[in-house]
């Protein structure tokens, strides 16, 4: 995760003697026993094979969609995979190590097992977040775009995902390069980044890691999404013949899979961030163990609710995914009966007709869910009901029906 919980913050007072012993004990590389109870350590270990199961199982399904079924191999679909692999990292190379050492109530694989925990599970958790704010940013970037986007060109997405990964080990390594350190944490049995350490050292780092790695990434999902929803709503307005409960409808429904999104970012890592800032910046002992420990879960969820919401309430991959249960070919979102090239004139021809900003949110939306298309492609969050069958006129509007939220956002 982008950090695990807070580093020995229990460790204050009357125990500073015993956690001064459990620490000279781990950086000698043996084990230390976890500051929780039988029972605590058996109820952490429970909800840790939980996330771990169902996280493995969600991500591990996502991927085999994609390698089975070309319709979902578009360019921002990379995305949605990016993400998955990344949270399918998390639950194979980290999340089995803390339910191994939640089951015997001490950690098991020494001071060096300790920093690569907390360096890969830092690592493929900044991924996540900063795949999902470029998934934002490239949705909202496609809907404004006022020029044609190529929908084969897999360059962009690619630079996007590059820029994850690139821009998560820049925020990562640092730690190993002294650069605060990685460290045991909360009860005893994860490790992450030390949130205790009141050294300008760790303090500067932790500051950086938070505006960076947490507040920029949410504020840019925000701002795109809440664009996203302002240029729908514009979009409605500017074509007639939409029935207005309709209209209300799909834009209640687009804002709700927003908020949707929003309160599942925030459910997962800010109660994390707020425990990490209580551990640099309050007293000696404010977060303990047990306190620490509930935020950390709450971050690893986001390994099994990220499928879910930015995929399986993808029509596209929802589709498929039907279809892989009844072993049949799944069928299409779109009532799009011409083939994409006579999608592509009978817009082109559409576009003359009316304001160039209108027809082309038009001309994207008419070529949703055809990778091969050559109009702009928006990825999985719109499925469109166009008729284009019949030839283009002045009053296009009688002619096209546009329904923006059948897909996930």
């Amino acid at each position: 995760m982008i950090v695990s919980n807070v580093s020995l913050s229990g460790c204050a007072g009357a125990n500073s003697a015993l956690c001064a012993a459990v620490g000279d004990r781990y950086q000698g590389g043996g084990s230390y026993r976890s500051t929780l109870s039988p029972t605590g350590n058996l109820v952490v270990a429970v909800c840790l094979g939980f996330i771990g199961t169902f996280g493995l199982l969600n991500n591990l399904l996502v991927l085999i969609l994609f390698c089975r079924y070309k319709m979902l191999r578009s360019p921002i679909n990379l995305l949605l995979i990016n993400i998955s692999i990344s949270d399918l990292l998390v639950c194979v190379l980290g999340t089995p190590f803390s339910f191994a050492a939640s089951t015997q109530g001490r950690w098991l694989i020494g001071e060096g097992g300790c920093m690569w925990y907390g360096f890969a599970n830092s690592l493929f958790g900044i991924v996540s977040l900063i795949s999902l704010a470029v998934l934002s940013y490239e949705r909202y970037s496609t809907m404004v775009a006022p020029t044609e986007a190529d929908a084969s060109n897999y360059r962009r997405i690619s630079q996007g995902i590059l820029l994850s990964w690139l821009y998560s080990l820049a925020w990562t390594l640092p730690p190993l390069f002294g650069w605060s350190r990685y460290g045991p944490e909360g009860p005893g049995t994860t490790c992450s980044v030390d949130w205790t350490a009141k050294t300008a050292n760790s303090i500067s780092y932790i500051i950086c890691l938070f505006l960076f790695c947490l507040i920029t990434p949410f504020l840019v999902i925000v701002f795109c999404y809440g664009k996203l929803l302002c240029a729908i709503r514009q979009f409605d307005r500017q074509v007639s013949g939409i029935n207005a409960s309709v209209r209300r409808k799909r834009e209640q429904r687009v804002l709700f899979m927003v908020v949707v999104m929003v309160v599942c970012y925030l459910l997962c890592w800010l109660p994390y961030g707020i425990m990490a800032l209580l551990a640099t910046f309050g007293s000696p002992g404010m977060v303990t163990p047990v306190a620490s420990i509930i935020p950390s879960i709450l971050a690893k969820t986001s390994t099994v609710i990220n499928p879910v919401i930015y995929v399986f309430m993808n029509k596209q991959f929802y589709r498929c995914f039907q279809a892989l249960l009844r072993c049949k070919v799944p069928r299409r979102g779109s009532s799009i009966k011409s083939s994409s090239k006579v999608a592509t004139k009978a817009m082109r021809g559409i576009a003359i007709t009316g304001t160039r900003r209108t027809n082309d949110f038009l001309f994207m939306v008419a070529s949703l869910g055809h990778p091969a298309a050559s109009g702009p492609q928006l990825g999985p969050f719109v499925e469109p009901t166009v008729d284009i069958t019949k030839a283009p006129s002045s009053d296009i509007n009688r002619h096209v029906e546009v329904s923006i939220a059948s897909d996930w956002l």
